[in-house]
């Protein structure tokens, strides 16, 4: 082989790791020429948001188009299921959320949860989920984790993280624990800034690491970095970006193997102060192996712009080819591991089937005394969304009340509205006032408190984190929004109202 040959071949072969270890998105519901072209190319990821889905049918069709150009493609969702789903983005998720399998606090429970919602991720031709959340809910005023967390305790947030990914894992789906080292304590959404965790080293070790440690011993086939500052260990950098985090702590100190997964690097944390380019160098220069991109830009001029920055890193040293194949390794050989998955059976029965709203019946947590409703107005007090879980799916226990009593009236109240108006548009009805995390909104507190001062039979219900001592005649907290959370409340409400009333 001649020296310019030499050269061009390993050229190919820096461009397609450079493809390799990025995970793009891309707009619309069949995949663009130009996405099949790079998995031609190389390209061994895509990520897939809602905007992609609407059906699980079309799902199906999308990713086998995506394997007709290599069969091993990662197909990576965000789908958590409760106030996170992809999959129901538009419908709301048939499985509660963390901190509701948290609340139950039966392993097992979580880990048949995580088997069938792997189950139909994997019938989808889905096999890398960004989930589960492994933080620690330290920081009850945190915008961004809140519901998405097992909760406040770190070792019921480790138990349940190690049965989620065993189960689904076990469905054939590998699961991406995250937001490493743990965005539990935190008070900034990193969408918009960069987060800091100001604590000692015993501290992380005694509460962030925990759920990480359970994870890596269940055998967590990804973890994701987070884009937050944690002076502890690295005074400079947030952890996507620094090599004492990703390299140092994760791979050393926690003897981790696995794959490592960035957040998403359009986030302001990465974007707004390093921009998507360098960040992505930086990122794979400490330790990480895919680039999370694709919330936000999901064009083929993205996929061209990080390819090239990486290949220019290598090209002038500040990036060495070893790391970047090594990342590259490491996405293949996740990728090979999905298409050689056996997953297990499912479980027989109801079980299954029904999972879901079961778990979500057994979260919920209900106090006082309620007599028969009238004839119940739902006033759902909206905050404004969240970036991560999206303002694209309902929630709330409107629609499924109304299903089941006929006549139930509702309305929407975002921040600015007042009791007055509640209270004139319910008339003579029964005020169920619907909250999310109202603890953190004191507009929202101010009016539940004014509605149930001059309405004392109101029923409360909070969908969010409950932090406040119950309201109302009965309050009803779900600890999340999904659906099937929402159908659970409203199947205690309408009790009430044939005077069946549950009181915990």
């Amino acid at each position: 082989m001649t020296v310019l040959a030499h050269r061009a071949t390993a050229s190919d072969e820096v461009t397609r790791d450079a493809l390799a270890v990025l995970q793009p998105g891309f707009e619309g519901t069949t995949a663009p020429a130009w996405l099949l072209r790079r998995i031609g190319e190389g390209l061994t990821s895509v990520g897939l948001f809602g905007r992609n889905i609407t059906s699980p049918g079309q799902l199906a069709a999308l990713t086998a188009q995506l394997r007709a150009e290599r069969d091993d493609v990662l197909v990576a969702i965000d789908e958590e299921g409760g106030d996170v789903t992809r999959l129901e983005v538009r419908g709301g998720s048939s499985f509660p959320g963390n901190l509701a399998l948290g609340a139950v606090d039966d392993t097992g429970l979580t880990r048949d949860v995580a088997r069938e919602l792997g189950r139909r991720l994997a019938e989808c031709g889905v096999n890398l989920n960004w989930a589960p959340s492994a933080d620690v809910n330290s920081n009850p005023d945190n915008p961004v984790i809140g519901v998405r967390s097992f909760g406040a305790d770190t070792h019921l947030a480790a138990r349940h993280t190690a049965a989620y990914v065993e189960g689904l894992q076990a469905a054939g789906v590998a699961a991406c624990t995250k937001h490493f080292p743990g965005h539990g304590d935190t008070n900034v959404d990193s969408h918009h800034a960069l987060p800091r965790i100001d604590v000692d080293l015993d501290t992380l070790a005694a509460r962030e690491l925990v759920p990480f440690r359970a994870a890596i011993e269940a055998g967590t086939k990804a973890v994701m970095s987070a884009h937050i500052l944690v002076p502890a260990l690295d005074p400079t950098r947030p952890a996507t970006l620094s090599p004492q985090i990703l390299t140092g702590l994760l791979r050393k100190e926690l003897g981790y193997e696995g794959l490592i997964v960035t957040d998403g690097m359009e986030m302001h944390a990465i974007a707004g102060t390093y921009g998507i380019e360098r960040g992505s160098v930086l990122a794979i220069a400490a330790g990480a192996d895919a680039i999370c991109v694709g919330g936000g830009l999901a064009d083929e001029a993205t996929v061209l712009r990080l390819r090239d920055a990486l290949v220019a890193a290598v090209r002038e040293g500040a990036l060495p080819q070893e790391r970047l194949a090594d990342a590259a390794a490491r996405v293949r050989a996740l990728a090979a591991w999905t298409a050689g998955a056996r997953p297990d059976a499912r479980p027989e029965g109801s079980r299954a089937s029904g999972i879901g709203l079961a778990a979500a019946r057994r979260a919920l947590a209900v106090t006082g005394t309620a007599s028969p409703l009238s004839g119940p107005y739902v006033a759902t007090l909206t905050p404004v969304a969240n970036i991560a879980v999206g303002d694209e799916t309902p929630w709330g226990p409107a629609a499924e009340l109304a299903e089941l009593l006929p006549g139930t009236a509702s309305g929407l109240y975002p921040q600015g509205a007042t009791a007055a108006e509640i209270l004139a548009a319910a008339g003579e009805r029964t005020v169920v006032a619907v909250v999310r995390d109202a603890h953190r909104h004191p507009w929202m507190a101010e009016v539940l408190d004014t509605l149930v001062e001059a309405r004392p039979d109101t029923v409360v219900i909070e969908m969010g984190l409950p932090r406040a001592e119950p309201r109302g005649a009965l309050h009803i907290a779900t600890h999340g929004a999904a659906r099937v959370c929402g159908r659970a409340a409203a199947e205690v409400v309408a009790g009430a109202a044939a005077g069946a009333v549950t009181v915990m």
